[in-house]
């Protein structure tokens, strides 16, 4: 199954002309990167956000929320959200917005 485009689209509509910003083909995916840092992604259905070690816990305590994990080995500190828990623009902004600030904090690549 392809990435959903339209999801793609409304994540570039939400990261606007952030400075820095890539996105890049990625986990049979596309991954969005702020100065060389994943912030966020599509994979299939789902949205993928950068939460970090310190938001993990809390992201995955909310409803349509799972580990990331496409390879049977779940990365802590990012979580895939399922189409209901990004359906309205507001979600899909906070959740967006998550990502920022986590990638906001590391360094530059």
């Amino acid at each position: 199954m392809p990435c959903n485009e339209e999801l793609a689209l409304r994540i570039r509509e939400v990261l606007g002309g952030l400075p820095d910003l890539i996105d890049k083909k990625m986990f049979g995916g596309i991954g969005f990167l702020i100065k060389g840092n994943m912030a966020c992604g599509v994979h299939k259905n789902a949205l993928i956000v950068r939460v970090g070690p310190d938001g993990y816990e809390n992201a995955l305590a909310g409803p349509y929320t799972r580990p990331f994990d496409i390879t049977g080995r779940p990365m802590k500190g990012w979580v895939m959200i399922d189409p209901e828990g990004y359906e309205s623009d507001a979600d899909l902004r906070r959740w967006v917005q998550q990502g920022i600030d986590f990638a906001l904090k590391l360094t530059a690549k």
